[in-house]
């Protein structure tokens, strides 16, 4: 029976979540929202007698640059090429520009046959930061503007729409701020999962200012099981967090199809594997 590849409905990405849930990914509670906002038409699903059987999303940040990521098919629907077929389907949807993704070693050499090359590998470290009191402000929706541009800085990307709904303050969502005077010099995300919480994005001039916005991330969404994903230019922090009792779940190579963007050396912890 053939696939038949479509966009995703908006009620379809929280199910592509709960695919992800079952494979051990561990997503926000709020993430759906947030990815869907950042492009609406960039979820893609395979349906095969009705049933949809496999999703991806390939979510256009800007004219330059979109992100891969929720590649996912039902165990019983591998190995019929449903899922390559709506891998060409949702690449269309990034036009020219460059592609990237955080790749899971199964799949790195299938990455490699579709034009991605290796720039990196983010590694997952999972622990325990114990509460705090609260020192550091929580971003208020009039600093998300100057926020955007110090991740733009951080990871060589500018996405508005992605970062707007990512940084909204709510229940399961809190983002904490460092400043220098009036200059906001570091950020960081925190966010309820279905297991704890993650951490991400986290920019900082430094891993000791690093570890210590998450701690107040941590403690301003009042959950001390913490899961953060780091570039691996950000050793230092990565140290520091195995040393608070931080270990290592999964490594990811983060590729790229096209010209790879330049990341600052601010860029301590990335916001989502999913979209970059």
């Amino acid at each position: 029976m053939t696939a038949c590849c479509r966009v995703a409905r908006a009620g379809e990405v929280a199910v592509m979540l709960d695919w992800a849930a079952a494979e051990g990914w561990n997503p926000g509670l709020d993430d759906a929202a947030a990815f869907h906002a950042a492009d609406p038409d960039g979820f893609f699903v395979a349906e095969v007698g009705g049933q949809v059987v496999a999703a991806i999303s390939v979510v256009n940040h800007s004219d330059a640059i979109a992100f891969l990521g929720l590649y996912l098919c039902r165990p019983e629907f591998r190995g019929r090429g449903i899922g390559f077929a709506l891998w060409n389907f949702a690449l269309s949807h990034a036009g020219d520009r460059t592609v990237g993704l955080d790749g899971v070693a199964a799949q790195q050499a299938n990455y490699a046959r579709s034009g991605f090359v290796l720039h990196g590998r983010t590694q997952r470290l999972s622990g325990h930061l114990a509460t705090e009191a609260l020192t550091l402000p929580v971003a208020r929706a009039g600093e998300i503007p100057d926020l955007e541009r110090l991740d733009a800085a951080a990871n060589g990307v500018s996405r508005p729409r992605f970062l707007h709904a990512w940084l909204q303050d709510g229940p399961t969502r809190k983002t904490v701020l460092k400043r220098d005077g009036k200059t906001i010099t570091g950020v960081a995300t925190a966010r309820t999962c279905r297991d704890g919480c993650k951490i991400g994005p986290i920019i900082a001039d430094d891993a000791p200012a690093a570890l210590h916005l998450a701690r107040q991330a941590a403690s301003a969404i009042g959950e001390s099981r913490v899961t953060i994903d780091l570039p691996d230019t950000a050793a230092p922090f990565a140290e520091m967090l195995r040393q608070q009792g931080f270990t290592e779940g999964f490594s990811t190579a983060r590729m790229y199809r096209g010209d790879a963007p330049a990341t600052g050396q601010c860029l301590q912890a990335v916001a989502t594997l999913e979209l970059g």
